[in-house]
């Protein structure tokens, strides 16, 4: 079973040099502040922010009985794929699409219900491109990103998630 490894906190991620300002992705032991994550991508052009935010919830259907909490292990690249993710999908000022400015963290470690596990943040000109992209980067980390869950029930069983 994977064990959590010493993970880099949150870091600016250098995308391109057309980008006005870094965008932030990474994988924490800490807890997420999606404020901050949509702060960082807020910018006089774009007219459009959102953010997604990813919850701990009290049930899942490959647990047997109420979920209580979940352990979330990473592997060591998780930051670095996390990071890619984040850069695939952004466009400096001058590209012919337009600005599209993204951020994202993935906690790890023990998290209980209510607890927040993912938060993606996205800005661009337009709520359309927004929600297309903050969707896409969402599902890109949970279908590319090394990050695995072992949920813990109300019975004490224990199930994990996402092993390959």
């Amino acid at each position: 079973m994977p064990a959590t490894e010493e993970v880099d906190t949150l870091r600016t991620v250098e995308t391109t040099p057309r980008a006005t300002a870094p965008d932030h992705a990474g994988v924490t032991e800490e807890p997420l502040d999606p404020v901050a994550l949509e702060t960082s991508v807020v910018s006089p052009a774009c007219g459009a922010a959102l953010t997604f935010t990813g919850i701990v919830r009290n049930h899942d259907p490959e647990a047997t009985g109420t979920v209580t909490s979940l352990d979330y292990s990473a592997h060591p690249d998780a930051g670095a794929l996390l990071a890619e993710i984040v850069a695939r999908h952004v466009r400096g000022p001058e590209d012919p699409g337009g600005e599209v400015r993204v951020a994202a963290a993935h906690r790890i470690g023990h998290l209980d219900v209510g607890d927040l596990a993912l938060v993606v943040s996205v800005a661009s000109a337009h709520r359309a491109e927004a929600f297309e992209v903050c969707r896409a980067v969402v599902e890109d980390i949970k279908a590319e990103v090394p990050i695995w869950k072992k949920q813990q029930t109300a019975t004490g069983e224990a199930h994990w998630v996402g092993l390959p």
